[in-house]
């Protein structure tokens, strides 16, 4: 039994090779794109609108308003990015019922990849909303010797990022696919459900994570009001 998709050849040049995780990351890249054409090509932004674009409307103010409360002010400046992380994770978990369907999230190269794009993003917002020596200076307090730690605790996040996903969503398939060998139908398929339950709740937990670490990072702190005389 493949441990995870990194596993599946598909074809090899030299030290150069075509996995499962690459063909089934751009494959869900491709219907993630279509589908977002597809669903959205009949929206309209004035006039009545249809049960359908009421119901996508719902959905990303229910998400809106959940970064709301994590703390971004402007929610809709960062929900394309981290709504993109949340459908990716969540998509990857939904699709394990489709048979001899590997996640690309149970491979750690594709969780890592998932919270460098946090690293990133972390720094690029906060930098967009506080200007550079601002956001530098959130490194630096309360005072200068927390640099190091403030650094470590950077690149330790983003591992314990990529590390909790990968174990939570890895774990989930080979629990299933050990307990097809050795039991009937039904106890897997029971299984299955409660693994899609996880992939849906890992999603929830990646997405609020990125949100509470931007929302860090974009914080604007404003010095203290001096006593009136």
């Amino acid at each position: 039994m493949n441990l995870s998709s990194d596993q599946q050849i598909f074809w090899q040049y030299r030290f150069v090779k075509l996995n499962g995780t690459i063909v089934t990351t751009w494959a869900m890249l491709i219907v993630m794109g279509v589908a977002a054409r597809l669903i959205t090509r009949k929206l309209v932004s004035q006039g009545p609108v249809s049960r359908w674009q009421g119901a996508l409307e719902i959905i990303v103010t229910g998400m809106a308003a959940q970064l709301k409360e994590v703390g971004l002010a402007k929610p809709a400046t960062y929900l394309p990015f981290i709504g993109t992380l949340f459908l990716f994770v969540a998509i990857s978990a939904l699709l394990t019922v489709v048979p001899g369907y590997s996640p690309p999230t149970g491979s750690l190269s594709t969780t890592a990849a998932l919270a460098l794009c946090v690293f990133a993003a972390v720094p690029f917002y906060g930098l967009r909303q506080q200007g550079l020596r601002a956001y530098l200076k959130t490194y630096t307090e309360p005072t200068f010797i927390m640099l190091p730690f403030n650094l470590i605790s950077e690149v330790s996040r983003t591992l314990a990022l990529a590390v909790r996903l990968f174990g939570n969503m890895m774990s989930g398939v080979m629990i299933v696919g050990i307990l097809l060998t050795i039991t009937p139908f039904l106890f897997p398929l029971v299984m299955t459900s409660l693994g899609l339950l996880t992939g849906m709740v890992q999603a929830y937990i990646f997405s609020v994570l990125a949100a509470v670490y931007i929302a860090a990072a974009t914080r604007v702190t404003h010095p203290a009001a001096q006593p009136q005389q």
